[in-house]
């Protein structure tokens, strides 16, 4: 069983003066949630996912030898432009993470990052960007120690990413992931996500995801409030249990490739993920009028023409269309026609299972 001081890197004799990588780490989409943590990052109930493609963050790390002073060092552009207000986010992340890489003191950094997506989406851009960077820092690593070998690199990229944003360890490797113990999945942890081990129906090989971008602003309520919000409530237990249960269940249907039983097990789970805020005290609601809209239009349209389609929601207000590659020009006539109008300046973005990070350099 593998532990967080397996991570800890104790001996690396070789040193470098300056140098400097780039990583693409896509966005990911939850089929069964994680809601709810424990300290340190720990989800509360297992969580599985498809990795996206084209929703990704390119973030170049560049790296100076400096003098240990006992402080963390670094600069951080977004998209070019100096970002002060993103630079708290990164200092809590190096101190997270300090423990596991002690050579961060040694350099100074800057950090150029940027989206493929438009900030302000609406779409979470702290999994695919904390996965960028902490997949960059492993680099350095592999520098330092180059005897570390493919799969200790991507698992500890995945546990550092986990420190930065817990599902951001589902953006590394894989096009289906895993994170948090389950007793079925060969190799789950809590630590860090694991790829799918079964073998995938092709019903689900090259699955589709547009994306409706209904609200854009900021929410109202953190993910980290949000997450917190389950200590205590009343339907936390059962919660859990569900999603121990759905995994199982998903698993068998990502097997055999029923879509039918995979809708209901996709649906539900976004429905429940939203039900525990509104659950919770306090209680809220990320969903907008509009998102109902689409919600009903897609279960509309799914009765009428039997097409396997279905929704999926993160903690917001934005839909994600899930469908098989087979249904892709039915589905994008079915979204232009009747779901754009009701998406914040008619935008929405189409994506598809990806495979994780890329080395850019």
């Amino acid at each position: 069983m593998i532990s967080e001081k397996d991570f800890i890197l104790n001996n690396y004799t070789l040193s470098v003066e300056n140098g400097s990588f780039q990583w693409s780490a896509p966005s990911n989409i939850a089929l069964v949630k994680y809601w709810g943590k424990k300290d340190h990052q720990i989800p509360a109930n297992p969580s599985i996912s498809f990795t996206l493609n084209n929703c990704k963050t390119i973030t170049k790390l560049t790296f100076e030898k400096k003098i240990n002073d006992g402080k963390f060092s670094f600069d951080l552009l977004f998209e070019g432009q100096p970002k002060e207000d993103f630079k708290p986010k990164i200092q809590k992340f190096f101190e997270r993470i300090f423990e596991y890489c002690p050579f961060l003191k040694d350099f100074h950094f800057t950090i150029d990052t940027q989206n493929t997506f438009p900030h302000s989406s609406g779409i979470a851009s702290s999994a695919s960007g904390m996965a960028a960077l902490a997949i960059n820092i492993m680099s350095l690593e592999k520098v330092l120690n180059p005897t570390i070998s493919e799969d200790y690199f991507n698992q500890k990229a995945s546990f550092l990413a986990r420190l930065g944003s817990g599902s951001a360890c589902r953006s590394i490797k894989g096009n289906i992931v895993v994170w948090g113990n389950h007793a079925e999945i060969s190799g789950s942890s809590d630590l860090f996500g694991v790829e799918f081990p079964s073998s995938v129906h092709e019903n689900f090989k090259n699955y589709q995801d547009t994306i409706l971008l209904v609200d854009k602003g900021e929410k109202q309520v953190s993910s980290t409030v949000g997450h917190d919000l389950m200590f205590g409530h009343p339907f936390a237990e059962q919660r859990f249990s569900q999603a121990h249960h759905n995994l199982s269940a998903i698993k068998n249907v990502l097997e055999n490739g029923d879509v039918e039983h995979f809708i209901k097990i996709v649906e539900s789970e976004a429905l429940t993920l939203h039900a525990m805020m509104m659950t919770s005290m306090p209680y809220f609601i990320l969903m907008k009028p509009n998102t109902l809209e689409i919600i009903n239009k897609i279960w509309k349209f799914r009765n009428n023409t039997q097409t396997s389609v279905c929704f999926t929601l993160d903690a917001g207000a934005n839909v994600h269309v899930l469908y098989p590659e087979s249904t892709k020009e039915k589905v994008l006539q079915f979204i232009k026609n009747e779901l754009v109008g009701y998406c914040q300046n008619g935008q929405y973005i189409c994506d598809e299972i990806g495979n994780g990070a890329v080395n850019c350099n």
